[in-house]
């Protein structure tokens, strides 16, 4: 079969087409476990127990994969040939992670003790300067399992109302209550697990009070509302399934905030102001303004009190959430890595992007995670490879938003010393054995001529390890470029030694080679290894914006040897 490019009015370019086919080690293992050139129920079994890892797998799964591929054309009622096997390895129902998206984890520990899956500015359809304000990226979000929304809200022009938009830029505005409803109607669309609103508010106090009377009134009983008990320790997921829960400064903590960011450098003029912002809360509390708004809150956001150096004491007596931009992050990471993970703790640590990702892109959530960050707070209008490594660790754990951290940002040593993303002695625990075969489905989800205009593509992939943060288990890897094929055939394998590996991504993209212009994007994943099932499996690719493309994928043999 060939495939022809028209060069110009005269001139054909033609090119042999190969089909996909199984490499020769994927020809070994059936031949060593079949007769006959069948594979039979039985030896189905036993290649899925030993080679796939499936230690509990039974007849009945095996007859059931059976059953799946008739649809291919490719069963026999006495087993499956070759292509059959074949088929099977490259099947939706052979993927990389556990099909059955249940949630694993244990769900009973405090909030603190899980990375949950974060929206920044969730109402913005583009950038953060002039695009639309929507209630559909809120829906969108939900809908992608993500649990924490973020809303700014600012008085109107006439001040009577409150309203959501990004202020001091060109945004347009949404209607708050519109907010509100998207929320409660597509809250637990997908996750049973709690969504935490968290409220960026600029608003007086008798616009608080109405705020308070429409969040009360739209969200009823499955508001949250926080009492004594978890005053020194957050509830658990497993406690709040169903509910929804209120992040934000309280209307004291909040006036003082903005006095203490005030212009003014006279330290008398801004005592005074403290004085007059705790009066008028005192004043407005009679009223109830304050009371009402307050007993919203169930997360705490606290004061950067005292800046980089004090920001992180915390208050023994009382959990909060505290804030801080993608900067202070890196700024403290480099000399007190160890105490942003004792904090982190019981505290819960909100990252978001600095001010100047005008573009609404994305920075490394990795340095948030390997240090405790429960809420790494992402633009998910965007692209990228920092995106796609987000929805790469909300994969784990069913994808229900919230994922265990593991017990070393956990747990301290005998000394009371907190876990070191920078320590250079973490010994080795895990050999991770990646071995890429082959490709397929580019030539059904995309047009002949979207990668070269005169050739069939010339892909290549490339696999790297986002692991902690840790420069000697950071490591990438990419194939040889096989050139003019749909079908690459690479037989590739990679070695990653890992000393976190419950941080570890593995992060996978493929491109068209061209040698004078910039490589083409040709599809990407990424997944996280608490997640990965071994042995031989599909791999689907995903798009920029991380949807599933509808055919491509490889043939990937992943192997966890434990040191």
């Amino acid at each position: 079969m060939k495939e022809s490019f028209k060069v110009c009015f005269c001139c054909v370019r033609s090119f042999k087409v190969k089909t996909s086919e199984p490499p020769q080690e994927i020809k070994t293992l059936f031949e060593d476990y079949s007769g006959d050139g069948r594979m039979s129920v039985d030896e189905m079994l036993r290649f899925v127990i030993q080679v796939q890892g499936e230690k509990h797998a039974d007849s009945n799964y095996v007859k059931d994969i059976f059953h799946r591929l008739k649809h291919h054309g490719v069963f026999h009622p006495r087993g499956i040939h070759l292509e059959g096997f074949y088929r099977y390895l490259l099947s939706d129902f052979n993927s990389p992670l556990p099909p059955s998206g249940e949630v694993w984890q244990d769900m009973n520990q405090p909030l603190s003790h899980y990375f949950l899956y974060t929206g920044h500015n969730s109402y913005l359809t583009g950038n953060q300067l002039n695009s639309r304000s929507s209630t559909g990226p809120i829906v969108k979000a939900l809908r992608s399992g993500v649990r924490v929304i973020e809303l700014d809200l600012w008085p109107n022009s006439s001040g009577t109302e409150a309203e959501v938009r990004h202020g001091g830029t060109l945004t347009s505005t949404e209607d708050l209550q519109k907010c509100l409803n998207a929320v409660k109607e597509n809250a637990f669309a997908v996750s049973e697990y709690p969504v935490v609103l968290t409220l960026e508010d600029h608003l007086p106090p008798d616009l608080q009070k109405k705020v308070a009377k429409m969040v009360s009134k739209t969200f009823g009983g499955t508001l949250f509302r926080c009492t004594d008990e978890y005053k020194e320790r957050f509830p658990s997921p497993e406690a709040l399934k169903n509910k929804i829960l209120i992040s934000t400064k309280p209307p004291k903590e909040y006036l003082q905030t903005q006095v203490s960011q005030s212009a003014t450098t006279d330290e008398s003029v801004k005592a005074k102001k403290v004085a007059d912002a705790e009066e008028l809360i005192q004043e407005e509390d009679e009223e109830t303004v304050a009371i009402e708004y307050r007993d919203l809150i169930s997360i705490h956001a606290g004061n950067r009190k005292g800046g980089l150096k004090n920001c992180l004491n915390g208050d023994p007596n009382r959990v909060i959430r505290l804030s801080m931009s993608e900067q202070w992050l890196e700024t403290l990471a480099k000399n007190r890595g160890s105490d942003l993970v004792k904090f982190t703790q019981r505290n819960i640590l909100r990252i978001f992007p600095k001010t100047t990702r005008f573009d609404s892109s994305n920075y490394d959530p990795l340095v948030g995670w390997i240090h405790g960050a429960q809420m790494v707070a992402f633009n998910m209008q965007s692209h990228g490879r920092f995106l796609w490594m987000m929805q790469g660790m909300f994969k784990a754990n069913g994808g229900c938003g919230y994922v265990k951290k593991p017990d070393v940002l956990l747990s301290n040593g005998p000394g009371g010393e907190s876990f070191d993303p920078s320590s250079k002695s973490l010994q080795i625990k895990t050999v991770l054995k990646v071995k890429i075969y082959n490709g397929e489905g580019w030539n059904l989800d995309f047009p002949q001529d979207y990668f070269d205009r005169y050739s069939p593509p010339d892909f290549y992939a490339k696999a790297s390890i986002g692991i902690a943060g840790i420069p000697l288990d950071t490591t990438s890897y990419r194939t040889e470029t096989d050139t003019d094929e749909w079908f690459p055939v690479w037989d590739k394998e990679f070695v990653f030694p890992l000393r976190v590996p419950e941080l570890a991504l593995l992060y996978i993209t493929v491109k068209d080679y061209d040698s004078n212009t910039q490589n083409d994007f040709a599809g990407q994943t990424c997944l996280p290894l608490s997640e990965i099932r071994p042995g031989i499996r599909a791999v689907r690719l995903h798009d920029r914006a991380g949807e599933v493309l509808k055919h491509a994928r490889l043939l990937v043999r992943f192997v966890l040897e434990p040191r």
